[in-house]
C-alpha cells in the first residue's frame, strides 16, 4: 500500500525553501473584532436588530444641499447680456467644497447638489456658504450666509427629507443680490442622498474624478446560452467548375466571437453537418447572428450568408429541442433577393433558458440559477454585509513625492455587484456601508476585493488601471444563521518574490435564514438547473462560453457610470486562464492524499493487525469479525451509529470561525523563489535558454513520476481483466475452475456461506508463525496474469 507520505515523496521533490519565505513576520491568520455596530449591541453574537445598517459603525455628517438661487446681482449678466458662470463655496474649517459652474445668461440657476462632511472631523463653529461668479483671475463675490452649527437641525431616518428653505445674500454693501434655496442636516450614511453626494474625504479631487470615487450599485446584464443546431444545405451554387463538390463548413459570429463547424463528410451541394454550436448573448438582444457557408477550397468566395436577429430565435427552458427551420441563403450581399430556388439552411435556432451561464467558477459560484425565472427556485434567506473598513493597507503608487492609498472596496454575489466610495490617501479607510443580497442556494460564495483607483487627479500613463490590492471568498454553506461574524480578514496577495500580507479587511457578515425547513429543502435540490444534467455541456463548451460571459460582463459594467473597470471586472471572475504552476500541482497532490487519509491509515492499522503487535487487539478484531458473520442484521445499523458517535465527537472540535485564504495548504509558505517565476511566467514563456531547459527538464521529472503511477494502475487493471481473457490458458483455467468449484459448493449448501467467511478471515489475520510474509496462493496466481506492458514500446 502506498501511503500518504510515501505517494508524496515519489511524485514531488521537495524544494528548497526561500530565506525569506521562511521568515514570516506577517500574521496570515483570521481575527474575530468587536466593533460598535448596532449601538454597541452587537457582538459577535445571535442578536436579531430591526435597524436596516446594524452591522456598520454609525458615522455622522453634515449634509449640505443646495438646491437653486435667484434674482442674483451677477455682474456679466447684467452688462450687455453676457453669461453668468456662477458657483456656491461651502467652508466649514479647513474644508472647501464648490459645486458645478454653470453657463447660463440668466441669474436663477439650479444646481441641486449635496455635501457631507465627516462630523468627526469638523472644526469649525459655523458653516459658510458663499456665492461666486467664475472670472479668469479671481472669483468675484456675490454674497454669503453663515449658519453656526447650533442651529443645524438633526435627521433620523426613516423620518421624511427636511424640505429646503430660502436664505437671502448677504453682500459688503448691504445691498439685495439674491437668495439661495439650501438646507442643512446631520445625519448618517443612512440616509438617501449619502450615495451621490459629494464627500469631504474626497477634496483633494476635482473635476469629473469625483464621479469615480462614488458608491454604486451595478447589476450584471441577463445572459443566454445560443444553441445554433446546423443540420444541412441545400442547392448550393459553388462558382466556377459546376461538377466539383466541394467541401463546405459553417462560419458563425455573434458579436466578436467567431466559431464553425467541422467539414462535411458530405463532399456535395447538399451537405450535412448536424452540429451545435454555443453562444453567450446577452439582453437586449442588438447584435445580430451570421452565418456563412464556406468552401474550404476556395474560403475567399462564400457560398452564401444569412443574418437572423436574436428577437427571432425560440426561448426554450425544457429539454424537448426545438422545431428545425429553413433560412434563404443571399449571396454574399446584404440585400435578400427574391429567387424562386434560392440555396438554403436548415437549423435550430434557440435561447436556452434552462441553463445557468456560468461567468465564475463552477465551484466557486455565487449563483446557479436558470437564466429562465420561471425556473427559479424561492429564495431561502438574506445575506447582509456591512463593509466596515481596512488597515494597514501597503502604499500602491507614489503621488507629490509621497506614499499613498486610494482604496476601494467590490462586492459579488449572483448578478449584484456594489461598490464603495473611494476613501482618498488614507492606508487604514473606513467606508462603514452596508449592502443586502437574497439567497437561493448555501452552496454559493460571496466574493469581496480590495482595489486602488487610479483615476483620480495625478495619475500617470494614457490609460491607468486599477490594481488589486487583495480578494477573498466566503461560502455561505460554512456560516451559521443569524449570528453576526465580525472578524479580520487578512488581504494575501501572489507576487513573483512570493506571498505578500496586503492590509486586513474588517468585515460583519449575517445569514439570516426564516424558514429552517426551506434551507433543509435547499440542499436536496439539484445544484445545477436540470438541463445541465439532462443535456449536459462538455468541459471545454463551459469554459469557452464562461469566457465569452466574461468578455461581455467586462464590456457592459465598464461602460456604466462610474465604471466598473475592466482589470475589476476580470479580477474578482477569475478571467485568467489556469497554467501550470509547480505550487498548485503539490499543493493538489497533498489535498488528494488528504481526502484518501482515511483509507490510508485503515490500512496502516489492519496492517497491524495482521502482524499480532497486540495479540489482545488481535483478538478482539476476531470476535467482532465472527459477530457480524453470524449476525449481518447488525452490520448496517452498528455502523451508522458509529458514523452518529464520531460526529458528536468532532462536533466539539467544528470551525467556530469562517473560512479564508490558508497559505500553508497552497503552500505559499514554502515556494522557493523558482518556482514563484514560473507561476508567474507569461504564456508563451518569457525565459530563454537554460533556465526554460531546467523548468523542461523538471516537469519531464514530475511527468515521469506520474506516468509510472498510472502504468501500474493500468497494470493491475490489465490483470484484473485476464482472468476471463485467456491471455494466460493456464491462469484462465485455474480462475474459472475455481468459480465453479464455488458455485457448486454454495449451491449444494455442503459448506455454509459463513464458514467460507470464517475461514477467509481467519486466514487473512492468522498469526505471524504461520508465515504471515509469505504471499498466498491467490496473491500468487493475481501477480502471474499477463498485461499489456509486454506490448509497450
Amino acid at each position: 500500500m502506498v501511503t500518504r507520505q510515501t505517494c508524496s515523496n515519489l511524485l514531488w521533490t521537495s524544494p528548497k525553501p526561500n530565506n525569506n519565505n521562511c521568515r514570516m513576520p506577517e500574521n496570515f491568520s483570521l481575527k474575530e473584532t468587536k466593533p460598535n455596530i448596532g449601538g454597541g449591541r452587537v457582538s459577535g453574537g445571535r442578536e436579531k436588530l430591526t435597524s436596516s445598517f446594524d452591522l456598520v459603525e454609525v458615522t455622522h455628517f453634515l449634509f449640505v444641499r443646495v438646491v437653486k438661487a435667484r434674482d442674483l446681482a451677477c455682474s456679466n449678466a447684467t452688462v450687455g447680456g453676457g453669461v453668468c458662470h456662477t458657483f456656491v463655496e461651502i467652508k466649514i474649517g479647513n474644508y472647501k467644497g464648490s459645486t458645478k459652474y454653470l453657463e447660463m445668461n440668466k441669474r436663477n440657476p439650479e444646481w441641486n447638489q449635496v455635501f457631507a462632511f465627516t462630523k468627526d472631523r469638523i472644526q469649525s463653529l459655523s458653516v459658510e456658504i458663499t456665492v461666486r461668479e467664475k472670472e479668469f483671475v479671481n472669483d468675484e463675490f456675490i454674497g454669503k450666509i453663515a449658519i453656526d452649527m447650533s442651529d443645524i437641525p438633526t435627521r433620523v431616518p426613516p423620518d421624511s427629507p427636511l424640505a429646503p428653505q430660502w436664505y437671502k445674500l448677504e453682500a459688503e454693501a448691504n445691498s439685495s443680490v439674491g437668495e439661495l434655496m439650501m438646507i442643512l442636516w446631520f445625519g448618517t450614511q443612512a440616509d438617501q442622498v449619502f450615495i451621490d453626494a459629494w464627500h469631504s474625504d474626497v477634496a483633494s479631487v476635482s473635476g469629473d474624478s469625483i464621479t469615480n470615487t462614488r458608491s454604486k450599485v451595478y447589476l450584471s446584464p441577463r445572459l443566454w446560452y445560443l444553441r445554433v443546431n446546423i443540420i444541412e444545405a441545400q442547392d448550393l451554387v459553388v462558382p466556377g467548375d459546376k461538377n466539383r463538390n466541394p467541401e463546405v463548413y459553417v462560419k458563425a459570429a455573434l458579436g466578436n466571437v467567431k466559431l464553425r463547424t467541422r467539414v462535411s463528410a458530405d463532399k456535395s451541394l447538399n451537405p450535412r453537418w448536424n452540429e451545435d454550436l454555443m453562444f453567450v448573448a446577452v439582453e437586449p438582444f442588438y447584435d445580430h447572428l451570421v452565418l456563412t457557408v464556406v468552401d474550404k477550397n476556395n474560403e475567399e468566395i462564400s457560398l452564401g450568408r444569412c443574418m437572423v436577429h436574436l428577437s427571432e430565435a425560440y426561448i426554450r427552458w425544457l429539454p424537448e429541442p426545438v422545431g428545425a427551420k429553413w433560412y434563404n441563403l443571399e449571396g454574399g450581399g446584404d440585400v435578400v433577393e427574391e429567387l424562386k430556388f434560392a440555396s438554403k439552411l436548415n437549423m435550430r435556432i434557440s435561447l436556452d433558458g434552462g441553463y445557468h451561464v456560468f461567468d465564475e467558477s463552477i465551484d466557486c459560484s455565487s449563483d446557479y440559477r436558470a437564466t429562465f425565472k420561471g425556473l427559479w427556485p424561492p429564495a431561502i434567506g438574506v445575506l447582509e454585509l456591512g463593509i466596515i473598513g481596512a488597515s494597514v493597507l501597503v502604499p500602491m503608487k507614489s503621488r507629490d513625492g509621497r506614499e499613498t492609498t486610494d482604496a476601494y472596496c467590490v462586492a459579488k454575489y449572483g448578478p449584484k455587484w456594489v461598490r464603495t466610495r473611494t476613501v482618498v490617501n488614507s492606508f487604514s479607510p473606513k467606508w462603514n456601508e452596508q449592502y443586502t443580497w437574497e439567497v437561493y442556494d448555501p452552496y454559493t460564495v460571496l466574493i469581496i476585493g480590495i482595489f486602488d483607483n487610479c483615476h483620480l487627479n495625478g495619475e500617470k500613463g494614457p490609460n491607468p488601471k486599477d490594481p488589486s490590492i487583495g480578494k477573498l471568498r466566503i461560502r455561505l454553506s460554512t456560516l451559521s444563521t443569524n449570528r453576526v461574524y465580525t472578524y479580520s480578514y487578512p488581504l494575501i496577495a501572489l507576487q513573483p518574490s512570493g506571498v505578500k500580507k496586503m492590509g486586513e479587511i474588517q468585515l460583519a457578515l449575517r445569514f439570516t435564514s426564516p424558514s429552517y425547513t426551506s434551507l433543509l429543502a435547499a440542499y436536496a435540490r439539484p445544484l445545477f438547473p436540470k438541463m445541465h444534467y439532462i443535456h449536459p455541456l462538455s468541459v471545454y463548451q463551459l469554459d469557452s462560453l464562461r469566457q465569452q460571459a466574461i468578455g461581455i460582463l467586462c464590456s457592459r459594467l465598464s461602460s456604466a457610470e462610474p465604471p466598473l473597470r475592466t482589470e475589476v471586472t476580470g479580477f474578482m471572475l477569475d478571467a485568467g486562464y489556469q497554467l501550470w504552476s509547480p505550487r498548485k500541482a503539490k499543493a493538489n497532490t497533498e489535498r488528494l492524499m488528504d481526502a484518501v487519509h482515511v483509507i490510508t491509515e485503515a490500512w496502516k492499522w489492519f496492517d497491524t493487525i495482521k502482524k499480532w503487535n497486540n495479540p489482545a487487539a488481535n483478538v478482539l478484531v476476531i470476535v467482532l469479525y465472527l459477530v457480524v458473520v453470524f449476525y449481518p442484521s447488525l452490520v448496517l445499523p452498528t455502523l451508522l451509529i458509529y458514523c452518529f458517535l464520531i460526529g458528536i465527537w468532532q462536533y466539539r472540535k467544528r470551525p467556530r470561525d469562517p473560512t479564508h485564504v490558508n497559505i500553508k495548504l497552497s503552500l505559499a509558505d514554502s515556494t522557493n523563489a523558482d518556482e514563484w517565476d514560473e507561476e508567474f511566467d507569461t504564456f508563451p514563456s518569457s525565459k530563454q535558454g537554460e533556465v526554460l531547459r531546467m523548468r523542461y527538464d523538471r516537469l519531464r521529472s514530475m511527468a515521469g513520476k506520474v506516468m509510472v503511477m498510472v502504468g501500474d494502475l493500468a497494470t493491475q487493471g490489465e490483470r484484473l481483466t485476464a482472468l476471463w481473457s485467456w491471455q494466460d490458458p493456464v491462469a484462465s483455467a485455474i480462475f474459472l475452475a475455481l468459480c465453479v468449484m464455488a458455485a457448486v459448493v454454495f449451491c449444494s449448501g455442503l459448506v455454509p456461506p459463513r464458514c467460507i467467511l470464517v475461514m477467509v478471515g481467519m486466514f487473512v489475520m492468522r498469526p505471524p508463525s504461520f508465515g504471515i510474509g509469505i504471499p498466498c496462493a491467490p496473491q500468487n496466481v493475481f501477480g502471474r496474469l499477463p498485461t499489456k506492458t509486454d506490448c509497450m514500446l
